[in-house]
């Protein structure tokens, strides 16, 4: 029996719980599911986010880091290019750049004198180049790296462009004041010579902006139009009667074809037709090519064949001058110097390349050639021989050699050459340092504005290290050779040393030599 008055415990709450769960089994899965669908919705708002983030950051970059692609700079549209190699190779992609900028009717946007194996290209007649996206990408970066490690020269600093400029066939403005521009950045902040002290923030909106003008997201319309034309398709021409179009001499064969797998068709194009007016890219505030660098191949050109404009003579007075630029006026008096001062006497050159590239492998034939000359003057002139000697064999490795063998045959041979730490080249680059011709081209974009930049990178932008002008001194003395010049065979400085020569850059010291 039970006991009716016995007292039953009260359960407690938690029991009661329990129970309650027991009796409610979808209870988990609801808790499943709305963790998934809580889980979803942060996902899809993190996705949301990053995308609004990265559209508003190409805003961001077009309005910020180019103000002036919306407002022409007093109807100013600029042209600029990505040279490479070695200063030779950069100074006749300049001409060809001044000839571009001329015809285009562009500023023409200076560069800096890249360091000699910063950029490479490629080959041409084997169609393995950079893509102009590609170099033009990589010459940026290369600029920033000169331009905060205090190594920044611009090529105006270096040739002498004034004549080229004062008869008005083409306007040009230096990189750093086009840059500190178009990129609205203060630019000067980037040359403190602690890098430390530089702002990071600096260097992102450079890269930023140089992304920008590289065509690196394609063109913007009437603000960049970025030339992706390059020598496996394209040949430029200009003021000829052939058709617009039409097939280029020099093809690649079919066994090039087979074994690269290419099928590139290069075809020659008028240049004005195809990027001036009326053209899609003449309505571009910036005009940015990749390499202009060109040179004959196989009955033709590389990539730009234009020798002649007899229609244009405007055009083909600036093709004239252009084919001789001279260096600025300090490097042609330190150049004199030393052959009055340190030679004293009629000499030859001798132009010897025998490190770098295809030229390692002909010493046998670069000496042969010096004594074929050597030999000539021996018997037609007094003794000894004056031999100004340039050369990128360091005189330790002279032993064994043809230059060790007239080094030491001082009865008949006396052989002059220069260091860098010579105070001559020493001296000269301070000066050089000073001076900063490149600046004076800063007055294309006009205004306050303008001139403000000029005066903050004159005061700040001074390089750290001195300029290397060993080159450009040493052309200038085999200029001077009375006596005459040998050079290596296939070397882009002999070709310019021979320039120099033809234009008489020392016309003034040969006739010293004649009064001696």
């Amino acid at each position: 029996m039970f006991n009716l008055n016995k007292t039953i415990p009260t359960p407690k709450l938690w029991s009661k719980k329990k129970s309650q769960q027991r009796r409610s089994p979808f209870f988990f899965l609801s808790l499943f599911l709305l963790s998934l669908l809580f889980l979803f919705f942060l996902t899809f708002t993190s996705i949301l986010k990053s995308l609004f983030s990265s559209s508003s950051s190409k805003i961001t970059a077009l309005s910020l880091q180019s103000p002036h692609c919306e407002i022409r700079i007093s109807g100013e549209k600029f042209l600029w290019y990505a040279p490479h190699s070695g200063f030779s190779n950069q100074l006749s992609e300049f001409k060809n750049a001044l000839l571009m900028a001329g015809i285009l009717n562009r500023t023409l946007i200076i560069p800096p004198i890249l360091s000699h194996h910063a950029i490479a290209l490629g080959s041409c007649p084997k169609f393995r180049v950079q893509s102009p996206k590609e170099i033009r990408v990589s010459v940026w970066d290369h600029v920033i790296e000169l331009i905060t490690s205090g190594r920044y020269v611009s090529m105006a600093d270096i040739i002498d462009i004034s004549s080229v400029l004062s008869s008005s066939h083409v306007r040009a403005i230096d990189f750093r004041v086009f840059v500190s521009s178009w990129c609205g950045l203060d630019l000067d902040l980037a040359c403190c010579k602690e890098s430390n002290t530089q702002p990071t923030y600096l260097v992102d909106s450079l890269k930023q902006c140089g992304s920008l003008l590289s065509g690196v997201d394609g063109n913007i319309d009437r603000c960049l139009f970025a030339v992706d034309d390059d020598c496996r398709t394209t040949v430029w021409t200009y003021g000829n009667d052939e058709a617009d179009g039409a097939l280029d001499s020099f093809q690649p064969d079919e066994q090039l074809k087979k074994k690269k797998k290419i099928s590139y068709v290069r075809r020659r194009r008028g240049v004005y037709k195809t990027l001036g007016p009326g053209s899609k890219a003449d309505s571009a505030t910036v005009l940015a090519f990749g390499t202009l660098f060109t040179a004959p191949y196989k009955g033709s050109e590389l990539y730009i064949d234009i020798q002649k404009a007899p229609r244009d003579s405007k055009i083909q007075s600036l093709i004239k001058k252009i084919e001789f630029l001279p260096f600025v006026p300090e490097i042609i008096s330190a150049g004199k110097q030393f052959a009055v001062q340190t030679v004293k006497a009629p000499f030859l050159c001798a132009q010897l390349r025998l490190l770098d590239g295809q030229f390692k492998n002909h010493w046998e034939a670069t000496f042969s050639g010096l004594k074929q000359k050597l030999d000539s003057l021996s018997q037609t002139g007094s003794r000894p021989i004056h031999v100004f000697v340039m050369t990128d064999l360091p005189q330790g490795n002279w032993t064994g050699n043809y230059l060790g063998d007239l080094a030491k045959d001082s009865t008949n041979f006396k052989l002059y050459f220069m260091n860098e730490e010579d105070s001559l080249v020493t001296e000269t680059a301070k000066k050089l340092a000073l001076a900063r011709h490149g600046l004076r081209f800063g007055s294309s974009l006009g205004g306050i504005e303008s001139t403000d930049t000029v005066a903050k990178l004159q005061k700040h932008c001074a390089p750290h290290i001195l300029p290397d002008i060993l080159l450009f001194i040493e052309e200038t003395i085999c200029s001077c050779g009375s006596l005459g010049f040998f050079g290596t065979a296939g070397s882009a400085i002999a070709d310019n040393i021979e320039i120099m020569r033809k234009f008489g850059s020392c016309s003034n010291q040969r006739e010293d030599h004649k009064m001696m």
